[in-house]
């Protein structure tokens, strides 16, 4: 199962195949939108690894039940296996490691030497130059690597010279293979399909068969489908102007897999209740999934426009993702921002603001605007890298600037509607 997930933003993603071919097919994506990178494939299983799902090795999957209510997600408790079948990794004197095929200390450097050198995006440190990055390739060569554990540090330092806070190391001891889901062989498909198997109704049984580690056993897993967790939209109709507007106020705490659904349920209900306008409210939203907070975006937009661009310096990064269809809310729309509004919260913002369908009421936004890619080494252990950054439909930089925002305070609205038929003006002009 290959997949990418993005850090504020967990979305994963298939990837296509392009790395030197010494480089595992599986990596995730923290921070920001789904990615894609160069690999490819080796007849090992690629793997999903629970950690960054649950935040912590529990085996427990996170998902979302399409069969659930609005207000719940999907929880799957999967028991540990007996800690006496893992097999550890000996880091006394160890110069290579025989599973799961044989690779040296000084090949796993290299690996993490040429992600960095194929698929980094400086965000702005300017510390990285393709010069500076050789010439630190020719020091590590020019000498033998004697443990695994010497291995991953330098791996470390090359990292931390790059001055980018999101790119860094993670540790092999956080992986397990998702091989199967009952019965039906998932190696190689997109994280998404592989999460609709795991889905299902409350209180439903599902059967996974699982990996445990490099070179653990297999195990056959029953179970059970929980509900957990909850709507992160809260709306009610205010009556503003002196009862003369009526306005669907709409709270969006962050961006999760209930988020898209439950804001659509939110705007019909709100509008069969008499609400002519909105407020959409993104304070103190640090993000979540990327994907949803672009398809929350798209509810607002119409067909063709722009919801942001993705910029890299690989071609694949070079991406503009537009509206497909007809937007849900055609009046003006006033999106409240903060300095907690982070991430796909700020894509949000931006795409309603560029396109003059809202008007941003509040404070600066945080400005978190990267993305992160987690690619597999070859012994398990992985690189988190950035690799591309988004840009607003007016072509602004997100990351490190933030938004500022139209108005401190709620204006009236037909200062909005003037201010939105300027913005639509200088589109036009």
């Amino acid at each position: 199962m290959r997949v990418v997930f993005c850090c504020s933003c967990s979305i994963p993603r298939r990837i296509t195949n392009i790395i030197p071919n010494h480089i595992s097919p599986k990596f995730l994506c923290f921070n920001s939108e789904p990615s894609y990178s160069k690999h490819l494939s080796l007849k090992w299983p690629q793997r999903v690894i629970f950690h960054a799902l649950t935040g912590a090795l529990s085996f427990g999957l996170l998902f979302s039940a399409p069969f659930s209510s609005a207000t719940e997600s999907l929880l799957l408790q999967i028991p540990s296996p007996p800690s006496s079948e893992y097999c550890r990794e000996e880091e006394q004197d160890q110069t290579v490691e025989t599973a799961p095929e044989l690779v040296t200390n000084e090949a796993i450097v290299e690996e993490a030497w040429e992600i960095v050198n194929d698929s980094f995006l400086d965000a702005g440190k300017h510390r990285w130059s393709p010069e500076r990055w050789m010439q630190k390739r020719e020091d590590l060569i020019s000498s033998s690597i004697q443990t695994r554990s010497k291995a991953h540090d330098i791996i470390r330092r090359l990292l931390a010279s790059l001055g980018d806070p999101y790119t860094r190391f993670i540790s092999p001891s956080q992986g397990d293979e998702i091989l199967s889901v009952n019965g039906v062989d998932v190696r190689g498909k997109p994280a998404f399909e592989v999460s609709s198997m795991l889905q299902g109704p409350t209180e439903t049984f599902v059967t996974i068969e699982v990996k445990h580690g490099n070179c653990g056993p297999i195990q056959s897993i029953e179970v059970q489908r929980q509900l957990v967790a909850r709507s992160p939209v809260f709306y009610r109709l205010e009556q503003m102007e002196n009862g003369i507007t009526s306005v669907g106020y709409i709270r969006l705490k962050e961006f999760n897999a209930l988020a898209r659904k439950d804001l659509v349920i939110a705007m019909k209900r709100l509008q069969d209740l008499g609400a002519s306008n909105f407020i959409l409210d993104l304070r103190d939203n640090l993000g979540g999934l990327v994907q949803v907070g672009i398809e929350v975006a798209k509810l607002f937009l119409n067909e063709g426009e722009t919801v942001i661009y993705t910029v890299g310096r690989d071609p694949q990064f070079q991406k503009v993702i537009i509206a497909e269809s007809a937007p849900m809310v055609t009046t003006p729309v006033i999106v409240l921002v903060n300095h907690n509004t982070a991430s796909a919260s700020e894509i949000v913002a931006t795409a309603l603001h560029d396109n003059c369908k809202a008007v941003l009421v509040g404070e600066r936004t945080f400005g978190k605007g990267l993305i992160q890619s987690v690619f597999e080494l070859h012994d398990g252990s992985g690189v988190v890298v950035t690799v591309g950054k988004y840009v607003t439909p007016k072509r602004m930089d997100i990351n490190g600037n933030g938004i500022e925002p139209d108005f401190r305070s709620i204006p009236a609205w037909d200062e909005i509607t003037k201010h939105l038929l300027q913005c639509h003006l200088q589109r036009q002009g």
